[in-house]
C-alpha cells in the first residue's frame, strides 16, 4: 500500500496567501454601495523608508562621531546599540546607519537622501 503525504507549505507560500495589500482592502471595502468609502491607509512602506532616511540624515550632520563609535565598537550588536544612544534612533535607523559604507557618507549622497526623504514627506501629507 503506497501512502500519499500532503505537500508542506512553504513560507513563502503561506505568506503570500496571508498578505493582502492596502490598497486592495480599500477597494474591497468600497465595493458596496450601502459603505461609506474606507479611510485611506497610509503607505507602511514610505513610513518605514522616510524612518531610515531620518536617521541617515541625523547621522551625517554627526558623522565623525558615528564613524569613531562605530569603530570603537567591538561587535555589530554593541555598535547598533552605541548608535541608538549616541544618537537617540530606533534600532532599525541605528542598523542602517551601521551598513552605510565609507562612500555613504559622501554630500552627494546626503542630497540624495534628503532629496527622497522630502518627496516621501511630500507624498505623506497629501
Amino acid at each position: 500500500m503506497t501512502m500519499t503525504y500532503a505537500q508542506p507549505i512553504t513560507r513563502r507560500a503561506s505568506r503570500n496567501r496571508l498578505v493582502v495589500p492596502a490598497l486592495w482592502r480599500q477597494v474591497v471595502r468600497g465595493a458596496a454601495k450601502d459603505e461609506q468609502p474606507a479611510p485611506a491607509e497610509p503607505d507602511r512602506s514610505a513610513v518605514t523608508q522616510l524612518e531610515i532616511y531620518d536617521g541617515v540624515l541625523t547621522a551625517f550632520e554627526r558623522r565623525a562621531e558615528v564613524q569613531e563609535t562605530i569603530a570603537a565598537s567591538a561587535d555589530r550588536a554593541s555598535a547598533v546599540r552605541r548608535i541608538r544612544d549616541l544618537l537617540d534612533v530606533s534600532q532599525l535607523q541605528a542598523t542602517a546607519i551601521l551598513e552605510l559604507q565609507a562612500q555613504g557618507f559622501s554630500t552627494a549622497s546626503r542630497d540624495r537622501v534628503a532629496h527622497r526623504a522630502a518627496e516621501l514627506r511630500a507624498a505623506l501629507t497629501r
